[in-house]
């Protein structure tokens, strides 16, 4: 069998019918283009949608859950053991939210090698006060620096930055709903009331919007030991404490071990994000199944083209098989010709993908939802560009093969004898 004779057949075969090679390799080139170009900008869209709410949260968010004792007073009275005891109005006792010797747990975990970093937080309610308006919010005591590396923070701040809140011990990174409510500009006092009713005055240096507007409307950042200083409390005083690890499936176990080993409430982030993840996994779903549905039908089309292809190439198939051609070598031939079409066809196709995606990714997309987000999103994943090629070089085979099978079997006699 020799490929050289094979390979010039099917490209004279190619070119003289150019007409429906070309349509059948624009069938590939179309199927291609557009699988690269759906699942690139669908990817593209989850992976923002999905950042809005991941990058934000905790893979372990820890935190001391007041609730009533699992046994009360009576419990411990050995002559009501055997009786049967109801208590009512049963109230959790006294005792601060914080989490107890929360630095030792702390060092604990940035040791654990699963662990990617540790953030301490003190949520401190208060109201934020302009005049006679009082709005209540939230303000979030962090390490602003490791917040921001862990959880993405610049990528929400439009005006000012996380260096500024390091730097001035009583700043305010203020979400942008509730500095539009107040009327604020970077640079301005904001006057806080603390739950026990002390004022301070802090220092606006930057606004932040995460695109959910019960966070923006209500939510600020300021530096841990300003936190713990509205509350009155000392610098081991700590609320909750988030973790990040470096893969996500240890977080359900490891939140696990922490509730056991530590008494602590501990809610991993599937747990925190069930309801978030079953829709991304819809919408996944439904981006791959549309996907696939292109590519199943370009090969289709293919089919069907080679097929009639073969059907006018009768006469050849005869003089081929009459001057010594086996049919196994007319089999290779054609399907040569299909995998020819799929390769131009596949190759074209990733190019028009990609170029339709670079018009995509630079095209204008802003909200005053993500003020962040200058363009459409799109994912560069290469595996989507090599799926494409794999499957145009697959699915022509597959159809090419069919076709041939049959010019395989065909007998020359018969069809010379017909004309």
């Amino acid at each position: 069998m020799n490929w050289t004779i094979i390979l010039s057949i099917s490209k004279t075969h190619l070119l003289s019918r150019l007409k429906q090679s070309g349509t059948a390799a624009l069938g590939v080139t179309f199927g291609i283009g557009t699988f690269i170009i759906l699942v690139s900008f669908m990817t593209g869209l989850n992976g923002l949608l999905d950042g809005l709410i991941l990058n934000r949260t905790p893979h372990i968010h820890i935190y001391n859950e007041i609730k009533p004792s699992e046994k009360q007073p009576i419990d411990y009275a050995s002559e009501f053991s055997n009786s049967l005891n109801i208590v009512h109005s049963i109230k959790p006792k006294f005792s601060q939210e914080r989490i107890h010797d929360a630095v030792p747990l702390m060092n604990h975990l940035k040791s654990d090698e699963r662990v990617r970093g540790v953030t301490p937080l003190v949520r401190a309610q208060a109201f934020y006060s302009a005049g006679s308006l009082q709005i209540n919010g939230i303000l979030n005591g962090v390490d602003i620096l490791e917040e921001s590396r862990l959880f993405k923070l610049d990528d929400y701040i439009f005006e000012g930055d996380t260096q500024a809140l390091k730097r001035t011990s009583n700043g305010i990174l203020m979400g942008i709903g509730v500095a539009k409510k107040l009327s604020l500009k970077i640079g301005d006092n904001v006057q806080i009331i603390s739950s026990k009713g002390d004022i301070f005055q802090l220092k606006l240096v930057g606004f932040y919007q995460s695109g959910l507007a019960e966070i923006d409307n209500a939510q600020s950042y300021i530096n841990l030991k300003t936190a713990q200083q509205v509350l009155g409390e000392g610098q081991n005083y700590i609320t909750d404490i988030n973790v990040k690890l470096h893969q996500l499936d240890d977080a359900v176990p490891m939140a696990q071990e922490i509730e056991h080993n530590f008494n602590l409430t501990a809610i991993d982030i599937k747990e925190a994000n069930a309801q978030f993840e079953t829709g991304t996994s819809i919408r996944n779903i439904i981006t791959y199944a549309v996907s696939i549905t292109l590519l199943i039908v370009a090969g289709f089309g293919i089919y069907n083209i080679l097929n009639m292809l073969i059907y006018e190439k009768m006469n050849d198939i005869a003089i081929l098989k009459a001057t010594g051609f086996s049919g196994r070598d007319v089999k290779y031939i054609f399907i040569s010709q299909a995998m020819l079409i799929g390769l131009a066809g596949g190759v074209l196709g990733l190019a028009f993908g990609y170029g339709v995606s670079v018009l995509i990714d630079h095209t204008p997309f802003e909200t005053e939802a993500l003020p962040t987000v200058k363009t459409f999103p799109v994912n560069w994943n290469p595996i989507y560009y090599f799926i494409g090629i794999a499957f145009a070089l697959v699915s022509t085979f597959l159809a090419g093969y069919l076709p041939a099978r049959r010019a395989e079997h065909i007998d020359p006699v018969e069809i010379i004898r017909g004309q």
